[in-house]
């Protein structure tokens, strides 16, 4: 893992690369118009590397929670402790904005995401039946939540 880590807020203009990070990372990627729809509701956040965008995360807060809605590290730079990196700074900016807890969905079978959220502190609570699109039909969501600190 390197320590050479840096974030910034995306805009409009970041989303050619983003959908392109998006596309290799996922089967069902999100849309440029899903995220011109986040842009302008959501905190949207780039992950850098040096000079080179490896990754990117959103998340919404309405009163004291969150909910993380996308988190994405380029396929490869998965495996270097990045999806970590960018996890704790999303939750660090949910909790300057005052958020307690956090809320998210993974699909049930993404069991690298899962294990990377239950090491930061977040426990399954639930199951959303066919919530995500699948290659064959359509695929459960795990429910997870964890509590932030300041």
């Amino acid at each position: 893992m390197t320590d050479a880590v840096s974030f910034r807020r995306m805009i409009e203009a970041d989303l050619d690369a983003v959908l392109k990070i998006e596309y290799a990372a996922f089967s069902h990627p999100w849309t440029r118009g899903i995220y011109l729809d986040a842009l302008k509701s959501y905190e949207c956040w780039l992950m850098f590397e040096g000079q080179q965008q490896v990754g990117h995360g959103v998340i919404n807060v309405i009163v004291d929670e969150a909910h993380l809605l996308n988190i994405t590290v380029k396929p490869e730079s998965q495996g270097r402790g990045l999806g970590l990196r960018l996890l704790e700074r999303l939750m660090a900016r949910a909790s300057e904005l005052k958020a307690n807890e956090c809320f998210l969905e993974v699909r049930a079978s993404n069991q690298s995401a899962y294990r990377l959220y239950e090491r930061y502190g977040f426990n399954e609570i639930g199951r959303r039946r066919d919530y995500y699109p699948a290659v064959d039909g359509r695929e459960d969501a795990l429910v997870m939540a964890c509590t932030l600190f300041d």
